[in-house]
């Protein structure tokens, strides 16, 4: 039945991205972002979830690169959905992305998207939720200690620049309460171009995970209508 719900939403997101990119060309929504960069300390123990990737003890610090940025691009004034791309560069040289965007953080709000106006207590999660052996698991990121944030990505860039955005990541099942397990550095990168970095987690997914396949339906042919035709 999921299988089947997933693959009617997922034509219908298809069909209202690439409806949406003959408008905004060439990225039809988080056109306005902010490129980070930083790292990723895991907390020494950690509850685990059942992912290998999030449950491995790293002596190490991993390299990322992320993005904030506007949904519909909404002017700074006005609350939008913002969204938090996160990539891990692991040690074998291979990337792991993870798509965060601001939700709730309870039962059922951590399924459900909230416009925000900056990124100042927002919840960042991941809606849809990664497999592992021991069933489903959701990730969120949240300020560490809570901020203060700019709206305008200028004034937020000049911000970071001055003092680093520390962001906790946690992991859960669907219903249960979140386990922290790594905190994340990031500063403004040097002359990033936000237009051309890409983010997949279809592509480039967490190591010990695997996708369900109904979430693979839904999220796939919007992912490839909103990228055709750009570089990733």
């Amino acid at each position: 039945m999921l299988t089947g719900l997933a693959d009617v939403v997922g034509a219908v997101l298809r069909g209202f991205f690439s409806l949406l990119r003959r408008v905004r060309h060439p990225r039809p929504i988080h056109s306005r972002g902010l490129v980070l960069t930083g790292q990723a300390t895991w907390l020494p123990g950690a509850s685990p979830s059942g992912i290998a990737w999030i449950d491995e003890a790293r002596a190490e610090p991993l390299e990322v690169t992320a993005r904030l940025s506007r949904g519909v691009g909404l002017p700074d004034k006005l609350p939008d959905v913002l969204g938090l791309a996160l990539r891990f560069h692991t040690d074998e040289g291979r990337t792991a992305d993870v798509l965060l965007a601001s939700t709730g953080i309870g039962f059922p709000s951590r399924f459900v998207l909230v416009p925000r106006r900056a990124a100042t207590g927002a919840t960042f999660g991941s809606l849809l939720p990664y497999r592992s052996p021991r069933g489903p698991v959701l990730i969120c990121g949240r300020s560490v200690p809570s901020r203060v944030l700019p709206a305008d990505l200028e004034r937020l860039r000049r911000s970071l620049q001055e003092q680093p955005w520390r962001i906790r990541l946690y992991h859960a099942s669907p219903t249960e309460k979140w386990h922290p397990f790594a905190d994340v550095l990031l500063r403004p990168a040097a002359e990033a171009d936000s237009a051309e970095l890409r983010f997949d987690p279809v592509r480039h997914p967490l190591p010990g995970s695997t996708t369900y396949p109904w979430v693979r339906r839904l999220r796939e042919p919007s992912y490839r209508a909103a990228q055709r035709g750009t570089s990733g």
